[in-house]
């Protein structure tokens, strides 16, 4: 067997070290463009998990390792001269240059080869090798030659930074944040060996031209960091090595294999280095890439499946984390008009993984002056997020957990029944602080499906008030009801019947543009100035209605490519007259619209407007957009604005996870300064808790946890230890077991995470 390791980093070095232990007929040799004591760049960090990885695969470099690390338990987050200190962390570092070496020793030890000073860009001369290891790092030039076949996608991210170093001594991993006339910088410093830290500064593009910097200029970079980082270096220099100011690379590959060759480390995938996991995915990808090579070593095929198979979800999650904590960064300047708690929380969380609860684990001290600040103008203290009050015009709720809309398909003729009854009041009884209900047609031919809710009836308005009536004369709960109008994604079969069916007897589509939704779907007529008059009085008389049938609020449903939405998106609106083109030509009707209903509704109640913050296809709506139509329904009256995305067109391609809409809520709330819902994939307390701290939302609607659980804020009440006075008398009784027996289960929890996370490998020397 012989393997050809191209690149001798951390990744490459600790494959061959596996490899050749569990192999040892194996030919292994390693080709470094660099020399064997070159190193670029200044530390690596690990948490505890990784190295009790490192432990179980390789006794030897754990040891020669460990006692080459500085040890940290603590975090800083600095602004301007105000510093938090959070506690219970767990990481370490050193220098990239002595763990290159250390594993550089063991390959010896173990029988690898080691060739420096060989820059292969050709792989023939390998021929007779049975794998090719690219290990050839963020510019592989392996990967390049063959790009198509692995699928490579290189997305530069917007923000520049360069990596230095100090000499400046530090106690704890510190994020530096500093104000100044050109915009924010931030340092992401820790301290990797006695007397030498790693500073990467960073900022946006428009920061850095504006302070003058110039991309290879060492010494010009050095003099401008250390004036705006005086303070913070404490008199201590900056060291350069190769720093340059540089872009982040984002790389990702659909295929990690081609033939023989095989990616690991960075030429394979990178993750943005404010998580902190480039070193720890290559050294974990090299264990799995060993594993499988071992398992299946005469079988090239399987080898590398096998190798996908056990790292690819865990690799594109950590990518995925590590592209929303650089997002956090992209908009660093956005996040530094919070206070300065709200901002270390903020900071603390940004990627996700972390959560106000397991963040109080670590450091209680600090999650309960993050509560604090929060409650700080709040009626009660000490109160969950989640459970304090917020108004909206004379609406006020008792909690933030709102019911997002969802359709139940359920009305007959727009006429809602028994079904929707129950389900609304149960939710309302449940403690759930503001219900909406599903997209509410404004006319027959404004529903999706023969099954929709309608508001255009005298019929219908006696309906819905007697769900108001009950949920307002027996809960402190508030109902808001969303209007629309379906647009081109109308007048198909209830969802059960299947998706997208179009219905044997429809009623003809209207939309911006005469473009079906779907393939199978009819073509929409594009709606004309005469359709646009009778829509407007509609929608009208649906907010006049609404206001009969006792609702507290009015959502109009701008969102998912209906009727309004189709007018907002390039994707749907070709328009050549003053309806189409240019945003505020794309805006006028739905702005007409929401005028119209303004002006009918009662004034004393609010109205909310739910758009999509993306279409999730190329050449679809941009965030700029989003924000000057934020602004727009704003300046007309809006309250709030419940901020989706997607379901524009069919052909989407959505980036899912935890909380994955929240980002876009957290963009217009704190560009706009308006009120905003946010929701996706959010499903317990601790998530909504954290978005309400980190103030990327005000409101927090839940869908699908709701379905099957209508008393799910009570559990969470309990599960908090909230007791609020708004339980209904019959069913008081209930909580006599509820609260002891969730404060029993969040113990049992808690016990069992310190129980799970992992121990310090800090020696005694250090």
């Amino acid at each position: 067997m012989k393997i050809t390791v191209i690149g001798g980093g951390p990744g490459g070095l600790y494959f061959s070290i596996l490899t050749k232990k569990a192999m040892p007929q194996a030919q292994i040799d390693i080709y470094e463009r660099n020399k064997a004591d070159d190193s670029f760049g200044f530390g690596v960090v690990f948490s505890d998990e990784t190295l009790s990885e490192f432990l179980t695969r390789d006794p030897k470099s754990y040891e020669l390792i460990r006692s080459k690390f500085a040890y940290w338990d603590d975090l800083d987050v600095a602004r301007d001269g105000e510093v938090v200190r959070i506690t219970g962390n767990g990481f370490c570092g050193c220098s990239r240059k002595t763990l290159l070496q250390l594993l550089q020793q063991r390959c010896v030890e173990e029988g690898v080869g080691l060739h420096f000073e060989a820059n292969v860009d050709d792989l023939s001369a390998f021929a007779d090798a049975d794998y090719i290891v690219a290990s050839d790092g963020i510019n592989s030039q392996i990967r390049e030659q063959h790009s198509d076949d692995f699928g490579t996608e290189i997305d530069l991210k917007k923000n520049k930074f360069v990596w230095l170093g100090s000499t400046r001594p530090l106690d704890a991993f510190t994020y530096f944040f500093r104000s100044t006339p050109f915009g924010t910088f931030v340092a992401h410093t820790y301290q990797y060996e006695q007397g030498m830290s790693t500073w990467i500064f960073e900022c946006a593009p428009e920061t850095w031209e504006k302070a003058g910097f110039i991309t290879t200029d060492e010494e010009s970079t050095i003099s401008k960091l250390a004036e705006i980082f005086k303070e913070e270096l404490q008199g201590h220099g900056l060291i350069s090595n190769r720093s340059h100011w540089r872009q982040f690379p984002a790389v990702t590959n659909k295929h990690w294999s081609k033939d023989n060759i095989v990616l690991i480390g960075d030429a394979k995938a990178t993750a943005h280095y404010s998580i902190g996991s480039g070193t720890k995915l290559a050294m974990e990808s090299a264990i799995a890439l060993s594993d499988s090579i071992v398992e299946f070593s005469t079988d090239k095929e399987k080898a590398f499946a096998k190798y996908e198979q056990l790292r690819r979800n865990r690799v594109e999650t950590i990518q995925h984390a590590a592209n929303v904590s650089l997002d956090w960064f992209e908009n660093m300047d956005r996040h530094m008009q919070h206070d300065f708690m709200q901002f270390a929380f903020g900071v603390m969380t940004r990627a996700k993984k972390v959560t106000f609860e397991n963040l109080a684990m670590r450091d209680n001290s600090f999650t309960e002056k993050v509560l604090s600040g929060f409650n700080a103008e709040s009626e009660i203290k000490n109160t969950p997020p989640a459970f304090t009050s917020f108004q909206l015009r004379d609406m006020k709720l008792e909690n933030r957990i709102v019911m997002s809309a969802m359709g139940q398909y359920s009305a007959n003729d727009g006429l809602v029944n028994d079904w929707h009854f129950v389900h609304y009041v149960a939710r309302a009884i449940g403690g759930v602080g503001l219900i909406i209900t599903e997209m509410t047609a404004i006319s027959p031919t404004g529903r999706i499906t023969p099954g929709c809710a309608g508001i255009w009836s005298e019929k219908q308005v006696i309906a819905w008030k007697k769900i108001t009536h009950f949920v307002h004369e027996n809960t402190k709960g508030k109902i808001g009801i969303q209007i629309g109008h379906s647009g081109r994604k109308g007048s198909i079969s209830v969802p059960s019947a299947g998706n997208n069916i179009p219905l044997e007897d429809g009623w003809e589509l209207i939309s911006a543009s005469p473009i079906a939704f779907a393939e199978q779907m009819p073509v929409p007529k594009g709606i004309d100035a005469s359709d646009m008059e009778i829509v407007i009085s509609e929608f009208t008389r649906a907010a006049i209605n609404a206001d009969k049938a006792g609702f507290d609020m009015i959502e109009l449903q701008a969102h998912h490519g209906f009727l309004l939405a189709s007018f907002l998106s390039p994707l749907t609106n070709k328009r050549k007259d003053h309806f189409g083109g240019s945003l505020e030509n794309r805006l006028r009707f739905p702005l007409q619209v929401f005028h119209a209903m303004r002006k009918a509704f009662n004034s004393d109640k609010p109205m909310s407007v739910r758009i999509s913050a993306s279409d999730w296809a190329e050449n679809g709506i941009t965030m700029e957009e989003v924000i000057s139509i934020s602004n727009a329904f704003k300046e007309a009256g809006a309250d709030i604005i419940n901020v989706s995305t997607g379901n524009t067109v069919s052909h989407q391609k959505p980036q899912l996870g935890r909380m994955w809409q929240t980002p876009f809520s957290d963009t217009v709330r704190n560009t706009v300064h308006v009120p905003t819902i946010t929701t996706g994939f959010i499903q317990d307390i601790d998530q909504i808790n954290t978005i309400l701290l980190n103030g990327r939302a005000d409101l927090v609607a839940l869908g699908r946890p709701l379905l099957l659980d209508p008393n799910f804020v009570r559990h969470a009440q309990a599960y908090e230890n909230f007791r609020p006075d708004d339980i209904p008398k019959q069913y008081i009784t209930g909580t006599s077991h509820l609260y002891p027996l969730h404060a029993s289960d969040r113990k049992e929890k808690e016990g069992m995470r310190k129980a799970l996370k992992p121990e310090s490998h800090k020696t005694i020397n250090n």
